[in-house]
């Protein structure tokens, strides 16, 4: 029975942060590039920042 509560409680944290990423990848995404520009981001490294953020809150 603990390991399927561990099974069940790991794809909830996989779906926790799934949901994160997506969140924090759709508010980069929303910026224009001078916002971007504004914040020392550049489009093409959107994912990896998301990516990152995802794996530093968790």
């Amino acid at each position: 029975m603990s390991r399927l509560r561990a099974v069940v409680a790991k794809v909830a944290a996989n779906w926790a942060m799934n949901r994160e990423y997506k969140r924090t990848y759709a508010q980069l995404s929303r910026l224009t590039n001078r916002e971007l520009a504004d914040i020392g981001v550049r489009r093409c490294d959107i994912a990896d920042i998301a990516r990152k953020h995802v794996h530093q809150s968790f």
